[in-house]
C-alpha cells in the first residue's frame, strides 16, 4: 500500500470514530476507536437489508463477526438460511450454522463459536451474499475497514477458489454519518455493490472487485503474521516467496 493512501485512510477512520462518539451515535462496545463501529440504528439497517431480494434469494450468506452486523447474523438464521462467519484473523476456517437447525435468538459470536461447525475455506459451498463491516464508505462503493485487510484477503482467496464470483453481491450496513465523499481506492480494495443505512438502500453499479490475490501489493510482514495466508501462498502461489525474506 502506498504510504499516502494508507495515511489518508487512517485519517478517515479516526474522523468517523470521533464523529460517532462525539455525537452519541455509537453503541456497545465502546469506545468504537479501532473497531468496526457499532452504531445506533444497526438493527434497523439489518432489517432493511433482510428485505432486499439479494438477501431473500440467498441460501448461504457470509457475514463478518463484528457487533454492528449482529442483527444481520440473527436475521440470516431466523430466515432459515445458512450463516458463514469467519474465524478471527484469517485462520482459514469459518463457523457454519444452518438456520433450519439453529435457534437464532441471542446468538453471540461466542455462541456461534460454540455451536457452529468449523469448516475449511476450501470445503465451503458457493457463497450467495457477502456482508462486510465498514468504518467508512462512499456512494461509489469504496470502503475502509479497521485497517487489517482481512475482508479483502478472505474475498480474494474465496474468488480464487471459485466460492464467489464477480456477480456475488457485497453489502455493508452503516450509519449515514459513515458515508464520506472520498476514500482512496487501491487495486486490492473490495468495492461494495450495496450500502444499507437505517434510512436508505444505495445500489452501486459496476462495483469493481479484485479477481484474486494481488501479490505485488501483498506485504511479507502480513504474510508472516497470518499463518494460513502463508500456507495458502506456498500451495497456490509458491513463486511469491522468491527473493523475499521471511521471519
Amino acid at each position: 500500500m502506498m504510504q499516502a493512501e494508507k495515511e489518508e485512510k487512517q485519517k478517515i477512520r479516526e474522523r468517523i470514530w470521533r464523529i460517532l462518539e462525539e455525537n452519541k451515535l455509537a453503541s456497545f462496545p465502546r469506545p468504537v476507536y479501532g473497531r468496526i463501529p457499532n452504531f445506533k440504528g444497526s438493527s434497523k439497517a439489518a432489517e432493511r437489508l433482510s428485505s432486499l431480494d439479494i438477501f431473500k434469494k440467498s441460501s448461504l450468506i457470509k457475514v463478518n463477526p463484528d457487533s454492528p452486523q449482529s442483527k444481520v447474523r440473527e436475521l440470516v438464521l431466523s430466515a432459515k438460511k445458512k450463516l458463514l462467519v469467519p474465524t478471527p484473523r484469517l485462520k482459514g476456517e469459518f463457523y457454519l450454522l444452518d438456520g433450519k437447525e439453529t435457534d437464532s435468538r441471542n446468538f453471540t459470536i461466542k455462541a456461534i463459536a460454540s455451536h457452529g461447525e468449523r469448516v475449511r475455506i476450501e470445503n465451503i459451498d458457493k457463497v450467495d451474499l457477502i456482508v462486510v463491516g465498514s468504518v467508512a464508505v462512499t456512494l461509489n462503493g469504496d470502503r475502509v475497514g479497521k485497517g487489517e485487510g482481512y475482508s479483502e484477503l478472505e474475498y480474494a482467496i474465496l474468488r480464487e477458489l471459485e466460492k464467489v464470483n464477480e456477480r456475488t453481491p457485497v453489502v455493508t450496513t452503516v450509519h449515514e454519518v459513515q458515508i464520506v465523499d472520498m476514500i482512496p481506492r487501491e487495486p486490492f480494495d473490495l468495492a461494495l455493490d450495496v450500502i444499507v443505512t437505517p434510512e436508505r438502500t444505495i445500489t452501486v453499479p459496476n462495483a469493481r472487485k479484485p479477481e484474486g490475490l494481488l501479490l505485488d501489493y501483498l506485504e511479507m510482514e502480513k504474510v508472516d503474521e497470518t499463518p494460513f495466508l502463508k500456507e495458502y501462498l506456498k500451495r497456490y502461489h509458491p513463486n511469491y516467496f522468491h527473493g523475499k525474506v521471511s521471519s
